[in-house]
């Protein structure tokens, strides 16, 4: 199978979007270096420029997207359109597929990953999305639930306090764009790094890629993954387990592995996801 054209932005959660209560505690230039300047700089690779926001997972979908247009704005791009799906027949009207058939790209809002999945995965919408992102330089955007909804295999729940015990970790299925990499957001904020050891000796063949807020990732040709934002990437790759009792406990047991690999990443660092190298250029 070819390696796909499009890109990938996975995104922690929380990122800047220039409002001027975060210029104080902001690490990152805005206008320069920001998540969304990335989105937008990968979207003009093909020409013309239309986002599509999908606030499918939010609970609150038109203060969200007025955030987002507000923020493209800002940035000098007004085309950013609004895609309020709330039920599965809206992903399948034609006039949202004649808008995703003619985006540059797509950016799937924070919310209820679970609610995301459920109302659009198998829709003619994602498949669009999915064909687009494997032939043409398409970008396929995701923060929080959008983010997490991206793998096959997606993390929908989980107590961070006892992730290290057997069954609190909740997984489903996902949108499928990336294959064997399970992702898991405001990383840090909320201490998950248990909910994405749990995943991985679940799936111990998948790399577990954890996103702070203000930070995530560019996928390019499905295999090299490039950090962005202000914090940190945290990859967790149980590809050399030696030992792993998931199998062999009951739920509400203590998880024992053994030989996990652990990278972190910062702004620019590479991780390939064939070879499970980590490449840094500084």
């Amino acid at each position: 199978m070819q390696s796909p054209k499009g890109y990938l932005i996975a995104v922690g959660g929380a990122e800047d979007k220039g409002e001027e209560e975060r210029i104080k505690n902001r690490q990152l230039d805005f206008f320069e270096e920001g998540i969304l300047k990335q989105v937008l700089d990968l979207s003009r690779k093909k020409g013309s420029l239309q986002i599509e926001i999908i606030t499918t997972a939010s609970s609150i979908p038109d203060i969200v997207a007025q955030s987002y247009k507000k923020a493209f704005k800002k940035l000098g791009c007004d085309l950013v359109g609004h895609l309020k799906l709330l039920h599965r027949e809206d992903a399948d009207n034609k006039k949202v597929i004649d808008r995703i058939q003619k985006c540059n790209a797509i950016l799937f809002s924070g919310g209820d990953q679970l609610k995301l999945c459920s109302v659009l995965g198998g829709t003619n919408l994602i498949k669009i999305i999915r064909d687009r992102y494997q032939n043409e330089p398409f970008v396929v955007a995701g923060t929080s639930a959008g983010a997490a909804a991206m793998s096959y295999t997606m993390i929908c729940g989980g107590d961070e306090n006892r992730a290290f015990m057997k069954g609190e970790v909740e997984l489903s299925i996902g949108f499928g764009f990336l294959q064997n990499v399970i992702i898991d957001t405001h990383f840090d904020a909320r201490g998950r790094f248990g909910r994405l050891v749990q995943a991985i000796a679940a799936q111990p063949g998948s790399i577990g890629v954890g996103l702070d807020e203000d930070t995530g990732v560019i996928i390019e040709r499905g295999i090299k993954l490039k950090a962005i934002g202000s914090s940190s990437v945290v990859i967790v790759d149980g590809s050399s387990v030696i030992y792993n009792n998931i199998a062999d406990i009951k739920n509400g047991m203590p998880l024992s592995l053994s030989n996990i690999n652990v990278h972190v990443l910062s702004r620019g660092d590479v991780f390939n996801l064939e070879s499970r190298e980590f490449i840094t250029y500084k």
